[in-house]
């Protein structure tokens, strides 16, 4: 059976970032659940897809997000078009465009942050094309 990947976040807004990331990925809800040990929380992704996102938020203890500017989430995409309007929904949705800390995401692609700070590389190459030179 292949892996699943599941990316877990807690983030300080829940139905916000649901929304952000729904319109800028087109990502579908997966399922939820609310007060679950004093938590609630999301799953957004492609159904029979292989990855989704859980975001989270603690009702009693909430975790500030922490991300740093190589937490990065790439998608690679290698149809020009396709790369544009996915930056387009991006921005659209409510995400920040940032400079890479690393300019090696910069050549190809762009990045975009959300408003608890986690990055969103969107890479205008496909991944057998995505190894460094």
């Amino acid at each position: 059976m292949p892996a699943h990947l599941r990316i877990a976040r807690p983030v300080s807004q829940l139905a916000r970032t649901i929304e952000m990331y729904r319109r800028g990925l087109g990502l579908t809800w997966l399922g939820g659940f609310e007060d679950h040990e004093g938590f609630d929380g999301a799953m957004l992704g492609e159904p029979g897809g292989a990855y989704h996102f859980e975001f989270t938020h603690s009702r009693q203890h909430p975790v500030p997000p922490t991300p740093t500017p190589e937490d990065l989430i790439v998608l690679y995409l290698p149809e020009a078009a396709e790369w544009q309007a996915a930056c387009e929904r991006l921005l659209n949705a409510g995400f920040l465009p940032v400079v890479s800390f690393n300019p090696y995401w910069d050549q190809r692609g762009r990045s975009f942050a959300d408003p608890d700070g986690y990055r969103i590389v969107l890479q205008n190459a496909g991944w057998t094309n995505a190894q460094p030179a």
